[in-house]
């Protein structure tokens, strides 16, 4: 269990917040045409939660930081599950 904005967060609400996720991408886009093209996607994620997570501690929004490192999730998910590996 972890803590997140005061309530108690169980692996199995990260897990879904991760599927429902990638399940939103498979809708929106269409699926990755390489390695090189996911690779490209999960990187835009890592450095959009990179943006949130160099800020000063104070400044840092723990709700944009989730939802950053839930696409990241999400599109490793989705890597894997695209090209089949």
């Amino acid at each position: 269990m972890a803590e997140f904005e005061g309530h108690t967060v169980e692996i199995t609400e990260v897990f879904n917040a991760v599927y429902h996720e990638f399940m939103r991408a498979r809708q929106l886009h269409k699926q990755f045409n390489s390695a090189h093209e996911g690779y490209a996607v999960i990187l835009e994620e890592l450095d959009e939660l990179w943006t949130e997570v160099k800020m000063r501690p104070e400044l840092r929004i723990a709700g944009v930081m989730r939802k950053e490192a839930l696409q990241v999730a999400a599109m490793a998910v989705r890597f894997i599950w695209d090209l089949g590996i």
